[in-house]
């Protein structure tokens, strides 16, 4: 009799159960077993926070599988609690905690990633988020304690930190960086801050924790924030202790190296989630994005492959979103730093245009950025924070890159419009007419070069009314009003490195068109004043 193929996967959740339940539909004969290290093999990891803070209040609404219910429904062997503690590649058997050694034909590792803890005084008492383990804790070391410091500034932190003040709890966000929510540049991430500190989350940033002790948190400076509870939400590492004790490749950036199969250094082995190492989408290059679309994604294209498909992973982007308070914050590509890091020859647009008509009830600012190569006109990124709409942009633009499209190509992208949705001239196409009016010669000054630009003797005019001038402008600005300034242009005559603004930067255009037929040499500040604005905030 011949015997039955057996896969046995490391790890449940998103990575883990896609693979094994994929698998299952393309082989029925196959044995597939599957150990997970916790006492949850299904469960929604994304909603924890929600369930600490009552937005989801069922407990239950967070575990999707059983073990049971796996077992009937694709005849896949779950064990719980079972933590694979060796691998024996010569013999292909994985060696449980307890001693039961299990042979392989494809080991297929997806143990996720481990919440970082960095050498800290007292940080065993911090409490981190994983797990369901782990939100059972938290809530009950929430349950009638007035006070929270979370440490990290990442999503994790800051859903934390959102959720603890819906149960009406004192919270303090520690960040050791410049900034919360590192995917943003600095003046996008400040409008996250200034949305968290407005629901009563007191931010520290450049603050470094040095010890945790019943009383609180100790940073570096000397101060003591008071908390009854402690919870670590630093940032994860790939959990890779299994796949380096049996010696599989580790890349550089920490994750177990595979191929564009998940394959990792032994062929029989495959890797994903979390704990493998992904491809960069500009460079091609290792990097870690541990998000639950990706492991989801990989554990389906393992098991085609194990099935026998020749199909392959893509690079990755990155795309991410997250809400709080009311405003959602997305990501995807590259950041401003990250591109200049890099060596990039970068165009960088600022736009804050309305989330659909104007007209219709409803409508909400966006603030929206994107980052594209001068050279190739490629987009490299985009970041969107906004109340409405976000979601729908920033997909467009992560579809966009996916299929190669141009920054000056969202002007033509022929999306779906009604006043309650959007604009007739969406703020996708917004955004590609402002990189096509670059790409063909106009001119605009970013938001942290106008100091240098002023202080070397630059002209600045605000186009602004004389109300909005009044009400706040930067320092050393003249205004002279959009509709006065064909009469009054002659008032700059002479000026050298002439630069003019307006809110967002629309009415500045038009001033800088009209001085630029006049036969001035104009520059226009990006993104207008509320872009200045944000970054001053931050600095």
């Amino acid at each position: 009799m011949t015997t039955s193929p057996t896969t046995v996967i490391v790890g449940g959740v998103a990575g883990g159960m896609s693979t094994a339940t994929r698998l299952r539909r393309n082989d029925e004969h196959r044995d597939i077993i599957v150990l997970e290290a916790s006492g949850h093999v299904s469960f929604a990891n994304c909603g924890l926070p929600y369930h600490v803070g009552g937005v989801i209040p069922e407990r239950s609404d967070l575990l999707l599988q059983t073990p049971q219910s796996l077992k009937e429904r694709f005849n896949i062997d779950v064990r719980i609690n079972t933590r694979a503690v060796s691998i024996d590649r010569e013999a292909q058997t994985v060696t449980t905690q307890s001693g039961e050694v299990i042979h392989y034909d494809e080991l297929v590792l997806s143990p996720g990633a481990a919440p970082f803890l960095p050498p800290i005084a007292g940080i065993e008492q911090a409490l981190t988020l994983r797990t369901v383990e782990d939100v059972d804790a938290i809530v009950a070391a929430v349950e009638g304690m007035a006070s929270a410091v979370i440490i990290g500034g990442g999503f994790i932190g800051l859903e934390m930190a959102e959720n603890l003040r819906h149960r009406g709890m004192r919270t303090t966000l520690v960040e050791a960086g410049p900034q919360i929510m590192g995917p943003l540049d600095t003046e996008m991430a400040q409008i996250v801050a200034t949305r968290m500190a407005d629901n009563g989350v007191d931010i520290h940033t450049n603050a470094e924790a040095t010890a945790i002790t019943e009383h609180g948190v100790t940073l570096a400076d000397g101060q003591v924030l008071a908390a009854d509870v402690v919870i670590a939400a630093i940032g994860v590492r790939p959990a890779t202790d299994l796949a380096k004790a049996a010696g599989l490749e580790i890349s550089g950036t920490g994750g177990i190296t595979v191929d564009r199969q998940q394959r990792t250094s032994d062929p029989r082995i495959f890797a994903l989630g979390d704990a493998a190492a992904k491809k960069d989408i500009h460079t091609g290059e290792d990097a870690l994005v541990p998000l639950a679309q990706t492991a989801n994604r990989h554990g389906r294209l393992v098991a085609d492959v194990i099935a026998g498909r020749d199909t392959t992973a893509k690079p990755v982007l990155g795309t991410a979103i997250v809400g709080l308070f009311g405003l959602a914050a997305a990501s995807t590509g590259w950041n401003e730093r990250r591109a200049r890091k890099e060596g990039y020859n970068v165009r960088i647009i600022h736009l804050h245009p309305a989330s659909h008509a104007g007209y219709y009830p409803g409508a909400s600012q966006l603030h929206m950025k994107l980052v594209v190569d001068a050279d190739t006109d490629a987009i490299l990124g985009a970041q969107i924070v906004g109340d409405n709409g976000v979601d729908k942009r920033i997909d467009i633009i992560a579809t966009a890159m996916r299929a190669g499209l141009t920054a000056t190509d969202l002007a033509d992208l022929e999306l779906a419009y009604a006043p309650q949705f959007g604009s007739a001239k969406d703020p996708i196409n917004f955004a590609g007419f402002i990189n096509d009016n670059l790409v063909r010669g106009e001119r605009t000054v970013q938001w942290h070069e106008l100091d240098a630009r002023m202080t070397a003797g630059a002209t600045l005019v605000d186009v602004r009314t004389a109300a909005e001038f009044s009400n706040g402008a930067i320092p050393g600005a003249i205004n002279i009003p959009l509709d006065e300034l064909r009469e009054r242009h002659t008032e700059l005559a002479g000026a050298d490195d002439l630069i003019v603004h307006c809110q967002v930067g629309l009415r500045g255009h038009n001033a800088a068109r009209l001085l630029t037929n006049l036969g001035y040499t104009v520059a226009n500040l990006d993104g207008g004043y509320v872009t200045w604005t944000h970054g001053k905030q931050a600095k």
